[in-house]
């Protein structure tokens, strides 16, 4: 396990020797101490002289300077090297993160997923910085204190050996029963943080449904267990700490009482002896709490480790990397233009929680330009082929071809960067409003972001906020309405000019007056790429080149529209319902029209 952590932090090997070095010298000279006490009390106290007072003072001092000085680098470097091991970390995570595929971030909730790049990380930086420094100091001043004893009195120094095998045994009982209840610490932390991202990001629904009181209580509930489990493991640490504390105490006591025949003749070594003796009681302790922090840390490790071992269910071979670079590297020089043909040819399909095909031998060619939809009720499996065609899943069997080719044969980010994705529900990352424009085109000139605002009829929208572009839309966008962001999510998939659009009922957001507008400007949104538009409004698909229709998940009719409504199937019933829903809407809106007049 440290082996593979080192990997991540092996540039820090300076750092961590610097640490240790400086923990070492430190302990020697706070070991050397006691030795200034033995010779002041036999040389000045029973030698009755001062001839050496004036170099003893001088040298005393030089010690405690050098010893606080050395103390105040290793805490500098300690902390600078904390900080350094938990951004090294959390970008590893963050980076490997970007490269996992839908199905884990599907599996894992949000509270999850930061308890491990930030809870984590916090605990393993502490423990290769300061934790590492304090295994160290005082392990090296235990050590040197046994030494200098051994030295002075080996009868008394043989005492505290002694309880060295002890200690081991109170560790080896402890160890395993420490480790599981800190995991189960850490787990219950994450689902509260989970629980507590959900009670923000979904305030407005909660408030919506009025169920304040519920969440407060299953929040509740959740800390409840927490705090039952960190009293728990809070307990077995206090026993384990106090056990320990307890045995090396009775250590002590012993050498002290079996040392006292040694105070008459030899006083300053005995003072000495004391001094080394009392002094352990606190270097025992500290290396208690670090191999209690070392149990603790290790569930972190784990924890950390295995995020980073998670595997995505879509990866580009390595021929394909070391050609095309990958989602972080890319290796733009070696990318081919893409022109947008797609093909499906012999394509099986199952999500990876699902055990029956979603699709089935699925063959279809859509040449460059062609406009196609896909339509269903809410639910039916309608966003399949575009999850496909963009790689977010691999088909079961089958080849998914771009421009001729197996999508596989080139990277994700290439085949990504050609396609313009408008999800049904739009995100927009904290900033303003020309940042999240220029995500979609980072070099874009001031023409190009008006012009892609003006074919989406988002110009107007941002013309009248406060700031313009340089508006700030809040978290998630949330200081602007579902259709505001939506638009604005539209322009900026417009504005990277994609060779495929796919428009995930990217119209279901706003308002139907808006609506019109984009509809009327599809064709010159479309013009020039292949378009794919998912859409549950069948009036609003009526012009398609194909239309693909979609029933429990299985595509089960496709042409055109009025060939569609000819063969009397599904969509003819799915097109006649939707027909009838519009006209009755029209005629009661009719027919509250006057009323509404009337009445004021």
């Amino acid at each position: 396990m440290i082996k593979k952590l080192w990997s991540y932090t092996g540039c820090f090997k300076n750092s961590f020797i610097v640490i240790i070095l400086l923990a070492l010298a430190t302990s020697v000279i706070d070991a050397s101490i006691p030795l200034f006490q033995q010779y002041a009390l036999d040389h000045f106290v029973r030698g009755k002289t001062f001839d050496t007072i004036a170099v003893f003072i001088t040298v005393y001092l030089l010690t405690i300077m050098i010893s606080a000085a050395m103390s105040y680098s290793i805490a500098v470097r300690a902390m600078k090297t904390e900080v350094g091991v938990n951004r090294v970390l959390r970008d590893n995570a963050f980076r490997h993160l970007q490269t996992l595929s839908f199905s884990y971030f599907n599996k894992n909730s949000v509270g999850y997923i930061h308890s491990r790049v930030m809870s984590d990380v916090s605990q393993i930086g502490e423990l290769m910085s300061w934790t590492l420094m304090e295994l160290v100091k005082h392990g090296v001043y235990l050590i040197c204190a046994v030494a200098v004893m051994f030295a002075l009195d080996a009868r008394l120094a043989s005492y505290v050996i002694l309880i060295l095998p002890v200690l081991m045994l109170i560790y080896s009982v402890f160890e395993k029963k420490l480790i599981k209840a800190d995991r189960e610490v850490r787990e219950l932390n994450a689902e509260i943080t989970g629980d507590f991202n959900e009670g923000i990001t979904g305030a407005k629904t909660i408030k919506s449904l009025a169920i304040e009181k519920e969440m407060a209580r299953r929040f509740t509930e959740g800390t409840d267990r927490a705090r039952n489990k960190t009293v728990h493991s809070a307990r077995l640490h206090g026993i384990f700490s106090g056990t320990m504390t307890f045995a090396s105490s009775v250590g002590i006591a012993v050498v002290l009482w079996k040392g006292g025949y040694i105070a008459k003749e030899q006083i300053g070594t005995f003072s000495a002896f004391m001094s080394y003796a009392q002094g352990m009681t606190e270097p025992v302790r500290w290396l208690i709490g670090a191999i209690s922090r070392l149990i603790t840390t290790r569930v972190n490790i784990d924890r950390y480790l295995n995020l980073l071992a998670e595997k995505s269910d879509v990866v580009d071979s390595d021929a394909v990397t070391e050609k095309y670079g990958d989602n972080l590297n890319p290796k733009y020089e070696n990318w081919e233009e893409m022109k947008g043909d797609i093909e499906f040819r012999n394509v099986s399909f199952c999500y990876p929680d699902g055990s029956e095909n979603v699709l089935e031998n699925f063959s279809m060619r859509i040449p460059f330009g062609t406009h196609l939809a896909i339509v269903g009720e809410t639910g039916a499996g309608k966003s399949t082929l575009a999850n496909l065609i963009c790689r977010f899943y691999e088909p079961t069997e089958g080849t998914v071809l771009v421009d001729g080719r197996d999508v596989r044969e080139r990277s994700q980010h290439w085949l990504r960067s050609g396609i313009g994705y408008v999800l049904q529900t739009p995100h927009l990352f904290s900033g303003t409003v020309r940042q999240n424009l220029l995500m979609g085109k980072d070099d874009a000139s001031e023409e190009e972001i008006e012009r892609a605002l003006k074919v989406v009829s988002a110009d107007k929208i941002v013309e009248n906020l406060e700031k313009g572009l340089e508006t700030d839309v809040g978290e998630n966008g949330d200081l602007l309405s579902t259709g505001e962001k939506q638009l604005i999510c539209f322009a900026r998939a417009i504005l990277s000019d994609p060779r495929i659009l796919i428009l995930d009922e990217a119209t279901a957001s706003v308002d139907t007056i808006t609506e019109k507008k984009i509809q009327d400007a599809m064709d010159s949104v479309t013009a020039g790429r292949t378009s794919i538009v998912i859409a549950h409004r069948l009036s609003t698909v009526k012009d398609s080149d194909v239309i693909l229709v979609v029933r429990d998940g299985k595509i089960v009719e496709q042409g055109k529209h009025e060939e569609l409504l000819a063969k009397h199937g599904y969509y003819y019933k799915l097109y006649s319902r939707q027909y009838q829903d519009e006209e009755t809407q029209k005629v009661l809106e009719d027919l509250s029209a006057p009323l509404h007049n009337e009445k004021f």
